[in-house]
């Protein structure tokens, strides 16, 4: 992977969520790009890298101020999600509908997301190419949701797709070249996808690293008419 010249980012890089699988392959992935002038990695568990926690806005804010003192960031890729933690895990029927584990679902994969956003965004340069890219989800589709089940996981990924499809409209009206997408790596070889990895047909579990790379490679296809949509890690766009 290689960022086209026409193409290439600099100023601040920013990976929220660094210390999970795919966060630190992909801030490891741009360290060894060496195309920014800092790369910044955060994480909930620290482990050497600068702490954040979505469900905490004083935290988010501390982080985006920590970034506003260096270059402005180009890049900012939240690498965060939660599908199970403890006993709990996806819902396979409504039945096991629970409101503080649904609460907590949206919590870490809508409501952090959107308060990244809120303390971030305003950091990026006003003019010039920038990306506020997510992780999203496929099963976050409406459209391709034909299995059913996973409801906190699905309705929390559709809600950040929502979120996304709006905060591209308002960043377009500061900066003209913005992006703002929704990406989905595919099942990767981390611990969110480790319970859920039996009907994954050979040569579609991807390690880390590659799928940093291919989310990477996403990145530097994007053009202005893509903000505020879904794409998968092979770059074709997630119906709504």
């Amino acid at each position: 992977m290689a960022f086209h010249a026409d193409r290439r980012l600099t100023g601040a890089a920013v990976v929220i969520g660094a210390s999970g699988g795919i966060g630190a392959a992909f801030e490891a992935a741009l360290i060894e790009e060496d195309a920014f002038d800092v790369v910044y990695g955060f994480a909930r568990r620290e482990n050497g890298k600068r702490h954040i926690d979505l469900t905490d806005e004083a935290s988010i804010a501390a982080a985006a101020a920590i970034v506003a003192t260096g270059p402005a960031p180009t890049l900012i890729f939240v690498a965060t999600g939660l599908l199970h933690q403890g006993d709990h895990g996806p819902e396979k029927a409504h039945g096991e509908i629970d409101p503080d584990w649904l609460a907590r679902t949206f919590a870490v994969n809508t409501i952090g997301p959107a308060l990244i956003a809120k303390h971030f965004l305003p950091l990026m340069p006003k003019t010039g190419r920038t990306v506020f890219a997510a992780l999203t989800a496929r099963v976050g589709s409406i459209a391709d949701n034909r299995l059913g089940g996973w409801y906190g996981y699905r309705a929390s990924k559709t809600a950040l797709n929502m979120l996304i499809r709006t905060l591209a409209i308002e960043e377009r009206r500061r900066n003209s070249s913005s992006i703002v997408v929704g990406l989905h790596p595919g099942t990767v070889d981390t611990a969110l996808s480790r319970p859920f990895r039996g009907n994954v047909t050979p040569g579609n579990l991807f390690a880390p690293d590659r799928a940093a790379v291919q989310l990477l490679d996403v990145i530097d296809g994007l053009r202005v008419p893509d903000s505020g949509k879904a794409f998968g890690w092979d770059g074709a766009e997630i119906p709504a």
